[in-house]
């Protein structure tokens, strides 16, 4: 029979998988605007990443409310920032803005690994100090 241990273990593993990816998109994105890829490749790129962000979010502020996270809506105003940032990427995409694009790109790099390794970070000790 499945605990609470095992669903907090489980859905721990699953939100670090989730980070994983969605870091090696977010460099696989950078990397491509450092590089200067084409167009139609740099809009697919940012397409799949925005696309994870928000399922990624979704499932993770879900996991939160269960548990009654009392920093839900610090982290979850994080997740907002975030796609915000997304958003001012795709304008700057669209409309040739390639000066800010790389500037826009890295902060959103620095966002989020620092977001992974605070937020994400405690919310993580709370659901293994809830074991």
């Amino acid at each position: 029979m499945s605990t609470i241990s095992d669903f907090n273990t489980a859905a721990q593993a699953g939100i670090d998988r989730e980070h994983e990816v969605q870091l090696s998109l977010l460099r696989t994105l950078c990397q491509a605007v450092r590089e200067q890829r084409d167009a139609g490749e740099v809009a697919h790129l940012l397409e799949q990443l925005s696309a994870y962000c928000e399922a990624h979010f979704v499932s993770e502020e879900l996991i939160m409310r269960q548990h009654s996270f009392d920093e839900y809506e610090d982290h979850a105003d994080d997740h907002c920032h975030m796609m915000d940032l997304l958003r001012v990427i795709a304008i700057d995409h669209a409309t040739g803005n390639s000066s800010e694009l790389k500037n826009i790109t890295d902060e959103a790099l620095a966002f989020i690994d620092n977001h992974i390794s605070t937020r994400d970070k405690r919310f993580a000790d709370f659901l293994h100090s809830a074991q």
